[in-house]
């Protein structure tokens, strides 16, 4: 067998055998949030245009439905129409839940099998700056 044709069985076999392998998962530390990178293998930075995410890493917005009432809450300045009340809050509602990745944080990404994109599933931790009341 000459050396040529080896290099050939070598290569289809290499190929072959990445084939059969659907994904993988590594890790990854956000190394900037706008635009979004990446970085694996204490190496190679992922950039955004090869990264896909799911809601687990994004900022999106979803609806709900509520149905309850406001507390009483008096309005202080001693005129009837800013007197202690409440009122009903229900239907469908738009809120924004704050789920983007920030720099340092560690994420989980599959690997597209025989490509370069990344599909980062989730945090491998609690999110970091968060800022809402409780922040």
């Amino acid at each position: 067998m000459s050396a040529e044709l080896l290099q050939v069985f070598q290569t289809l076999i290499g190929q072959t055998m990445q084939a059969g392998q659907l994904a993988d998962y590594v890790l990854g530390v956000v190394e900037s949030s706008s635009p979004l990178s990446i970085r694996i293998e204490q190496k190679e930075t992922i950039t955004e245009e090869f990264l896909i995410l799911t809601d687990a890493v994004r900022d999106y917005d979803v609806d709900i439905e509520v149905s309850h009432v406001t507390e009483n809450r008096a309005g202080g300045s001693g005129d009837p129409a800013f007197a202690s009340h409440n009122h009903d809050y229900t239907g469908r509602k738009k809120i924004r839940v704050y789920n983007g990745l920030h720099v340092g944080e560690n994420v989980i990404l599959l690997r597209q099998a025989g490509g370069q994109e990344f599909v980062v599933l989730s945090r491998v931790f609690n999110h970091t700056n968060l800022t809402g009341q409780w922040g």
